[in-house]
């Protein structure tokens, strides 16, 4: 514990009706009745100071106890207030960055609450209706609300409350409730709550944002902070007595390193010798945890091992009904995301499993934390590629002991039983796909982006420990950024012709397929009609070409005929010599044969009927039909 100096004492644990300022016998009662004896050092540092009207900013390690560190002062100075509280006056407000924690803390208050008379508490937090909630709170009133940031915001706009008489801001998982974005609502929240309260932060690593925010939010904080004492783990350090550790002297934490397509068959192979456990695997992403949640209940091995998932995605009731289910087993799996990491206080977990290590390296500890809680042991394991060792010494230099477990020899392969899954059931092969990607894209926003390197990560082993068929078509593997070496793909597979196991899925599959194809058929068939309808149109106009070349042909015989029947009755009217006309008709000729245009008589005539043709003779001389056989040197014809 620190205050304005760095002074620092050392803490036993201390019974609760010892501590000073005494607490009431209401809440030693309660306490004893929910089995709270003795107080941890965290509680029996901060639980005075509060009482005493102190803000504090409280450093302790995961596990260590901290909701009874705030909520037991809390009570205590409320039931001590001058001030009655009305049935719209908040006495008390409590902010937690997830639904579960703010669930958890409401469910340890609720016991402590009702010790006070008049006093009501609510729970507000996001995954039900708003409008139903500022409704509830303005018919029924509330006095100490706990709940998430965000619909703590939306309920002090909505609803009629006066927070002039509120005594007590707890901001718990302070660096969580910063990392997640919540700083507007945090800011505007504050400001609408008086100056003169007292202000506890509790937050399981400092950082720069939470000492900012203490800052901003506290006056004259005195910090509290709790280390524990632990044995380094390893041998050859044993000689170097005690060290700090963030992580309880309780817990046992070791490595595991294995390739990525022999992850599956080690992760197995541990839950099946652990059957009788109750273990926490958390996994890189929602998609992650969705696959496995999927996938392994498939496999013989585990067919008695109970499995429930959690992830953020999940609509709220179904999140705590899995939440619910998983703390009243006595042996199990819970599989999640980090949604479960923090502050979750679920009795009687004996493994923590990082199927995936962490993207924030804050978040270890806390996913560790979630066993060896309150002085119990624990045990925790996190698999590790080959490459991605470093973290093991990045871990040591951040005060998290840590040892190497060495992988199980006989464990069974199950990568072709996760591949031979996805082949009989559509939904495995698509949640693999999406794990698969969803992973990658994780594991590029790494924080620790000089351990966890993708530029590094053999993609293609992964691949296969997620039993995929053949890979996605990812920029990524397109452009030659992950290695796809060691991936076997599954050859002469049509994937769109695996079905779904869920018959009414696959016939909605189905239906959707027969109306897919059903639309673009459509713009085939009226590209085909375009087509057939422009060949019939050609056709059309070819025919109607042929018929006008016809046409013309036939008008330019008739003039021609006209022409000559006017030449002939020259002759016979002597105007026109036999000699001149065949000179006419021969200069007619070459101007056929040189392509230029005939001259044009002009004449009054109407057209006339052809009654004869040209005809060759031998000479080469055109010749006329029967009414132009004069010879040469005849006189007039009669007319």
């Amino acid at each position: 514990m620190r205050g304005g100096s760095d002074g620092k004492r050392v803490l036993n644990r201390v019974l609760f009706s010892e501590l000073q300022p005494a607490l009431s016998k209401d809440t030693l009662q309660v306490l004893d009745e929910l089995g709270f004896g003795l107080a941890t050092p965290v509680q029996a540092a901060t639980i005075p100071l509060l009482c005493t009207h102190k803000d504090v900013a409280v450093d302790a390690a995961t596990g260590s106890g901290k909701t009874l560190a705030f909520l037991v002062p809390l009570i205590e100075i409320l039931r001590r207030s001058s001030h009655s509280l009305g049935p719209h006056q908040v006495g008390a407000v409590i902010i937690s960055p997830t639904r579960e924690l703010a669930s958890q803390i409401y469910h340890v208050a609720e016991p402590l609450v009702r010790t006070l008379p008049n006093i009501r508490a609510m729970l507000l937090v996001g995954g039900t209706n708003v409008t139903a909630d500022a409704k509830n709170v303005n018919e029924t009133g509330v006095n100490i609300i706990i709940g998430t940031p965000g619909r703590i915001h939306d309920i002090i706009a909505r609803a009629s409350l006066d927070f002039k008489q509120l005594e007590v801001l707890i901001l718990d998982e302070a660096d969580r409730l910063l990392d997640m974005g919540f700083q507007l609502q945090l800011t505007s929240i504050i400001s609408h709550l008086p100056k003169q309260r007292r202000t506890g932060l509790f937050s399981a690593t400092q950082t720069e944002a939470v000492g900012e925010l203490a800052k901003a939010g506290l006056r004259n904080p005195i910090r509290v902070e709790v280390k524990t004492e632990v044995k380094s783990l390893s041998e050859t350090n044993a000689d170097q007595g005690f060290a700090c550790s963030k992580t309880p002297s309780s817990l046992t934490i070791k490595f595991l390193e294995c390739e990525g397509n022999e992850k599956p068959t080690q992760l197995a192979q541990f839950l099946q010798d652990y059957s009788d456990a109750k273990t926490i695997v958390y996994f890189m992403t929602c998609a992650c945890v969705d696959y496995w949640g999927t996938v392994l209940p498939t496999l013989k091995c585990l067919k008695n091992v109970s499995m429930i998932s959690l992830h953020g995605k999940m609509q709220q009731s179904v999140r705590e009904k899995a939440l619910a289910q998983f703390t009243s087993m006595q042996a199990g799996v819970l599989l999640c995301t980090d949604v479960a990491a923090r502050g979750l206080d679920i009795p009687n977990v004996d493994w923590i499993l990082q199927y995936d290590p962490p993207q924030d390296p804050n978040v270890f500890v806390h996913r560790v934390g979630r066993t060896a809680r309150m002085g119990r042991s624990g045990n925790a394991l996190v698999f590790l590629l080959p490459k991605e060792d470093a973290y093991i010494e990045f871990l040591k230099i951040r005060r998290v002991p840590i040892d190497q477990r060495e992988k199980f020899s006989a464990a069974q392969n199950v990568v072709p039983l996760l591949r031979t899954a996805a082949m009989k059931d559509r939904d495995v092969m698509e949640k693999g796909l999406k794990a698969f990607v969803s992973y990658i894209r994780a594991y590029r926003e790494h924080q620790c982006a000089y351990i966890f390197r993708l530029k590094e990560l053999e993609a293609g082993k992964v691949a296969m420990g997620y039993g995929l068929l053949q890979l996605p078509a990812m920029p990524e593997l397109k452009r030659g950024t992950l290695s796809s070496a060691d991936f076997e793909p599954i050859e002469g597979i049509d994937l769109a012709s695996i079905k779904y196991r869920d018959k009414i899925r696959e016939k909605q599959r189905q239906k959707k397929l027969a109306k897919k194809q059903e639309v673009t058929a459509g713009p085939l068939r009226h590209s085909h009609q375009q087509k057939q309808n422009g060949k019939d149109s050609n056709r059309k106009e070819k025919r109607e070409t042929g018929k006008k070349r016809k046409a013309s042909q036939t008008l330019e015989d008739d003039l021609e005929m006209e022409r000559e029947y006017r030449l002939l009755r020259k002759i016979k009217r002597g105007q026109l010599s036999e000699n001149d006309l065949a000179t006419d008709l021969c200069s007619d000729e070459d101007h056929e044969r040189a392509g230029k245009p005939l001259k044009e008589h002009k004449s009054t005539q109407g057209a006339g009927v052809r009654k004869f043709s040209h005809v060759k003779g031998k000479d080469g001389a055109r010749k006329h039909g029967s009414h132009a056989k004069q010879k040469k040197g005849k006189g007039r014809g009669k007319e």
